[in-house]
C-alpha cells in the first residue's frame, strides 16, 4: 500500500516535466557538467558559469553519478560553456532525476510511520478508523508536501532527497539506533552544509542519551563523569569523523580545502535573499522601508537614499533608518534562540519525542534569525513537526498554521501566470487535508467554537483567512491600481512580512509549549 502511494504521486510529479524552471535548475546542470568534465581538483575553483559549486562535496558526488546517466540522454548538457543549455532531453533528465531521487524521501518516511505504528504512540487517543491511522496521515502528509511539490519539482531543486535522509536519520534516533542515526545525519551535513543549523540538537541528544547511560536527569556533574562511556563516545566521534574525511579528504590532499570553504560560506551575500523568507528579518526590513517613506514624507530623519534590499536583489546592503545587521549579530541571536531548547532537551534524557522538538526549534531559531536565510528553508520546521503532528494535539495545531503560512510564502518563488493555479491547488489540497483528518484524529467532545477552522481559535482562523484578501490583492488589485509600476516589490513585501507573522507566532507558541513539558510523558497519546 505505501509504495502504490508513492508511485502514484511520482506520476503526479510527471505532469510538472514542462512546468516553470527556475534558475536552480542552470545550476545543477552547471554542476553536473563540472563534475563529469572537469579533473576534482577544479570542482571548487571553476567559474566559466555564476553559478559556481558551492554545495560540500558528497553532493558534488551526488552530482557526479548523476552525470554518469545523464550522458546517455545528451552529452551536451555536460559541457562546462553550454551555459543556460535546456534541450528537451536535458529537461526530461533533470525532472526525472528529482523524481529518482525522491525515493530517498519516500524511504526515510517510511521509516518514520513504521516508528510511529510501532511505539505505542497515541494507543490512548481516540482516533477513528474511518479517517485512517496516524501513520498512514503522517505518510500522506509528509509525501504530499505541497511545499517540496512546488520547491523540487517546479522550482527545481533535490530538498525531497536530501529530507529524507533526515527522516532517516530522525527515524533512527526514534528507534533507539544512535551510531547509524548519528551517521545519517553527518552524511546530510556533507550533502548541504545549512543542516549545520539543526546539528546541536543530535549533538546534545547523543551525547546525553548514549555517552551516558543509566545517568539520572538531575545527574551532578560528578555523576555525569561516572556514567561516561568512552567506548560509546568514540563509537560516534569515530562514525562522523569518518564520514567527514571520506567527504573532504581527497580535497584536503589536494590543498584544495580553502577553496572548498569558501565557496560554502559566501558571507558576501546580503542579511536576505532575493526573496525575503517570511522571519524576523523580513519584519524588521518592513520596518525600514516605512520608516525610510517617513523620513523622506515628513523629513523625521535625514534619510538621502532607499534601502537597495526592496529592488530583491541578492547583495550586501545597508540598512536606510534601522541599524544595519552583521553576520555575528545573526549568528547571536540565532545561538541565543536556541540555547535554552538545548537545555530543555540536555535535561530530559529518554524522551526521543523532545530530541524532535528540538530539532524544530533550532530549524526555526535559525530561521528566524540565520543570515541570508532561503525562504525554502521554511521546510527545515515543517518536515520534522509533521512527525510530532499525528502524536500531540497542540502539535497539530501549530503543523495547521505554520504548514500553511508557510507553503503560502513559496508562492512568490512561481511567478508564471500558467503556474498560478497549479500552486493554489497543491496548497488548498494539502491544507485541506491536513485540517480534516488532523481534526477527526483529535476529536474532542465540546464542540468547536463557531466561525473557527477546525483545531484552531478565532484569532488563528482570521489571520490564516486573511491570506485570501493577501492573495487577492497581491494577483488582481495591485496590478489593476497600477501599483505594479510605482511599487513592484509590494507583493512580495507584504508576503513576507504577513507570513513572517505566522511563523514568529508559531514559534513563540511551540517554545513556550516545549518549555513546560515534562520530560516523562512522551508515550502518552494525549489530547491536550
Amino acid at each position: 500500500m505505501f509504495w502504490s502511494v508513492v508511485l502514484l504521486i511520482s506520476c503526479v510529479k510527471l505532469l510538472f516535466i514542462p512546468a516553470y524552471r527556475s534558475t536552480d535548475f542552470e545550476v545543477h546542470r552547471n554542476w553536473l557538467a563540472i563534475t563529469h568534465s572537469l579533473p576534482i581538483k577544479k570542482w571548487y575553483t571553476e567559474s566559466t558559469s555564476e553559478w559556481t559549486l558551492d554545495y560540500p562535496p558528497l553532493f558534488a558526488w551526488f552530482e557526479y553519478i548523476l552525470s554518469l546517466i545523464a550522458q546517455f540522454f545528451d552529452p551536451k548538457m555536460l559541457i562546462v560553456s553550454n551555459l543556460n543549455y535546456a534541450s528537451p532531453e536535458t529537461v526530461l533528465f533533470q525532472r526525472l532525476s528529482v523524481i529518482f531521487a525522491d525515493l530517498m524521501f519516500a524511504y526515510g518516511t517510511k521509516e518514520c510511520c513504521k516508528y510511529v505504528l510501532s511505539s505505542g504512540l497515541r494507543k490512548s487517543s481516540r482516533w477513528n478508523f474511518r479517517w485512517s491511522s496516524p501513520s498512514a496521515m503522517l505518510q500522506l502528509l509528509l509525501l504530499g508536501n505541497a511545499g517540496l511539490f512546488i520547491v523540487d519539482h517546479i522550482h527545481f531543486q533535490y530538498n525531497g532527497f536530501l529530507y529524507g535522509i533526515q527522516l532517516l536519520s530522525i527515524a533512527k534516533i526514534l528507534q533507539g539506533s544512535y551510531v547509524a542515526g548519528s551517521f545519517w545525519f553527518a552524511v546530510l551535513l556533507n550533502l548541504k552544509h545549512i543542516y549545520a543549523y539543526v546539528a546541536p540538537a543530535y549533538l546534545v541528544y547523543l551525547l546525553r542519551n548514549y555517552c551516558f547511560p543509566q545517568a539520572p536527569s538531575n545527574a551532578s556533574l560528578k555523576d555525569l563523569n561516572t556514567h561516561f562511556s568512552m567506548r560509546r563516545f568514540t563509537e560516534l566521534a569515530c562514525t562522523v569523523s569518518g564520514v567527514f574525511l571520506v567527504s573532504f579528504g581527497p580535497f584536503v590532499v589536494m590543498n584544495e580545502i580553502g577553496n572548498v570553504l569558501s565557496r560554502l560560506f559566501p558571507f558576501k551575500r546580503g542579511l536576505s535573499h532575493a526573496y525575503w523568507a517570511p522571519n524576523f528579518w523580513a519584519l524588521y526590513n518592513t520596518a525600514d522601508k516605512f520608516a525610510t517613506i517617513a523620513g523622506h514624507k515628513y523629513n523625521l530623519v535625514n534619510v538621502t537614499s532607499s534601502a537597495t534590499m526592496t529592488g530583491g536583489l541578492v547583495q550586501e546592503f545597508e540598512h536606510t533608518v534601522l541599524p544595519s545587521i552583521s553576520p555575528r549579530l545573526t549568528f547571536l541571536l540565532t545561538l541565543l534562540s536556541i540555547v535554552p531548547a538545548l537545555v530543555k532537551l540536555w535535561l530530559s534524557p529518554g524522551n526521543p519525542l523532545h530530541f524532535v522538538r528540538c530539532l524544530v526549534l533550532c530549524a526555526c531559531g535559525s530561521f528566524m534569525f540565520g543570515w541570508h536565510v532561503h525562504e525554502k528553508a521554511v521546510l527545515m520546521i515543517i518536515i520534522p513537526l509533521t512527525v510530532l503532528a499525528v502524536v500531540w494535539r497542540r502539535e497539530a495545531q501549530i503543523y495547521l498554521i505554520l504548514s500553511t503560512v508557510g507553503h503560502y510564502s513559496l508562492f512568490p518563488l512561481l511567478f508564471t501566470p500558467f503556474e498560478l493555479p497549479i500552486k493554489v491547488s497543491l496548497l488548498l489540497i494539502h491544507a485541506i487535508y491536513a485540517f480534516l483528518n488532523l481534526s477527526h484524529l483529535f476529536a474532542l467532545d465540546k464542540p468547536a467554537a463557531s466561525w473557527t477552522l477546525p483545531l484552531l481559535n478565532r484569532a488563528e482562523s482570521l489571520y490564516l483567512v486573511g491570506l485570501v484578501p493577501l492573495f487577492l490583492f497581491e494577483q488582481i488589485l495591485h496590478p489593476a491600481l497600477g501599483l505594479d509600476k510605482r511599487f513592484p516589490f509590494l507583493p512580495l513585501m507584504l508576503t513576507s512580512g504577513y507570513c513572517a507573522c505566522g511563523v514568529l507566532y508559531c514559534f513563540l507558541q511551540y517554545y513556550w509549549h516545549f518549555m513546560k513539558m515534562s520530560g516523562s510523558n512522551h508515550k502518552r497519546g494525549v489530547l491536550s
